[in-house]
């Protein structure tokens, strides 16, 4: 969907004044606020339920934009940039001495990112800054893939919502730290380890010393109604068992429903990887609305094209309770 002039430049006046703005990326909606603006920031926390110290993303037009946040380009951060940018990755580099504390969650380094999508660049066009914007919905819960998911989630506290459509990717950009001479996966996403691989060579695993990063919580991502991952071999068991007890079932999964039922919600996304993805959370905020006691998601393969997708729904089912089956690895 492309940009409206009137509405973007609404959109940059809005922020240059303070105010949030939701707007779309090829991977989520972000809830944006002026990145210079400590209060402005801090209403992003405030919106939606985040800790302080969960640092945010920074978003810029590009590779000369983002220098000014930055103490420092590594050589590896620079090649990746020039890959993958704009696109779904997030690169997290030394701070700028300028750069705030609600940024960084008060650490040491900056996660930056250039959208692809066509408003997210209008919007960076006009407002000529960097704008920080985490995902356009209460901390915790389900990203927002369309318009109507921010306004589910957020209401009146955003001062406008711009309307790109439905977003392409459907899931959050990979986040990469490039510190120490070292590049490591902070959290997977479209952008997969083998093509990060392919430009800078090793890259490590995240451990205790690695910078915190957005959606890394044990349980994030996650409906109100409790999920549960079920291995294929299982599904049609658990649905049984769950049909007898009474009561709807919501079920996610890659296949077709095996029995019949009008207390039984099926959802079913596609076998390839990308076309899932991009479907995954308008589907889980589908069967929350089910009135279910349960959402069981048939659990997805382990290959690399799948890592994003296995990391979602891993977070998403981390708070289930009560005999939840999770015996999916």
């Amino acid at each position: 969907m492309l940009p409206d002039p009137a509405r973007i430049e609404e959109a940059a006046a809005l922020l240059n004044a303070g105010e949030l703005v939701a707007f779309p990326t090829e991977t989520v909606y972000g809830l944006g606020a002026d990145a210079r603006n400590p209060a402005a920031v801090a209403r992003i926390f405030a919106a939606k339920g985040r800790p302080a110290s969960h640092p945010l993303i920074v978003h810029v037009s590009g590779l000369a934009a983002a220098k000014e946040w930055i103490a420092e380009l590594p050589d590896a951060a620079k090649r990746l940039a020039e890959a993958f940018w704009p696109g779904p990755l997030t690169l997290v580099l030394p701070k700028a001495a300028g750069v705030s504390a609600g940024v960084t969650g008060g650490q040491p380094t900056v996660a930056l990112r250039a959208p692809a999508h066509p408003v997210a660049r209008a919007l960076l066009a006009a407002f000529g800054g960097g704008i920080a914007a985490p995902s356009a919905n209460r901390y915790g819960r389900i990203s927002p893939t369309r318009a109507a998911d921010v306004r589910e989630e957020l209401g009146d506290r955003v001062a406008l919502i711009l309307d790109g459509g439905d977003c392409e990717v459907g899931l959050e950009s990979t986040i990469v730290a490039c510190i120490g001479g070292g590049v490591t996966l902070l959290r997977p996403g479209a952008i997969s380890r083998s093509q990060l691989r392919d430009i800078v060579g090793e890259v490590a695993d995240a451990d205790a010393a690695s910078p915190r990063a957005p959606g890394r919580d044990r349980s994030h991502y996650a409906p109100g109604t409790p999920v549960s991952l079920v291995v294929a071999a299982r599904l049609r068991a658990e649905v049984e068992r769950g049909l007898a007890r009474g009561g709807r079932i919501a079920v996610l999964a890659r296949s077709a429903a095996p029995v019949a039922s009008d207390r039984l919600v099926w959802r079913r996304l596609a076998e390839k990887p990308a076309e899932y993805g991009r479907s995954l959370y308008a589907a889980l905020r589908e069967l929350d609305r089910a009135g279910a006691a349960r959402i069981l998601v048939e659990a997805v393969p382990g290959d690399e094209p799948w890592a994003a997708i296995a990391d979602r729904l891993r977070r998403a089912a981390a708070q289930a309770v009560d005999g939840a089956v999770t015996d999916a690895t």
